[in-house]
């Protein structure tokens, strides 16, 4: 299949936000997502972004039945570890269910870690759920760690009312 992996622009934001929605009903966690295209324009495409973003593009004649030609999008952050350096992290990577087999992850991802070498990033991260055997295979089998089955480490959050809390403490 032809498909083209490009920098997302601000008016690709609604097509993220359609996905991001779409992996989140997959993940079954629907209700967790509270964030809209405007944010994803403010926090994305503003002199300060916080993310990055690629989208995979398809061509018109390849569009979906719903008229859309951007079929998938990998989202990704600048990070540093310690002991390493310079990290990326890619929070999500989607691409629609009848677009997957055909290279468009492995292209999205690729693309995700040529980024991050350019920037003399030491490695790259992710999560994935425990029950998501597919993706867990799909990471493996390109060469991933999975860190919690082989060195025990935990990926812990502080939800914003618990983040709140522990911000009073401070100084």
């Amino acid at each position: 299949m032809n498909f083209t992996i490009r920098a997302a622009r601000k008016d690709d934001c609604k097509d993220i936000s359609r996905m991001i929605m779409e992996l989140a009903i997959y993940e079954k966690m629907p209700d967790q997502v509270k964030i809209s295209h405007k944010e994803l324009e403010r926090d994305g495409f503003s002199s300060n972004s916080f993310f990055e973003c690629l989208v995979a593009e398809v061509p018109e004649e390849d569009k979906t039945k719903d008229g859309h030609t951007v079929v998938g999008y990998a989202l990704y952050f600048y990070t540093y570890s310690t002991w390493k350096g310079r990290s990326v992290f890619m929070e999500d990577l989607y691409v629609m269910p009848e677009f997957r087999g055909k290279g468009i992850g492995k292209g999205l991802m690729s693309k995700v870690a040529k980024e991050g070498k350019g920037k003399q990033c030491a490695r790259l991260q992710l999560t994935v759920l425990d029950w998501n055997t597919p993706s867990l295979d799909f990471y493996v089998a390109k060469g991933a760690h999975d860190l919690t089955a082989n060195e025990g480490w935990h990926f812990l959050r502080f939800d914003e009312e618990a983040m709140a809390n522990l911000a009073k403490d401070a100084p």
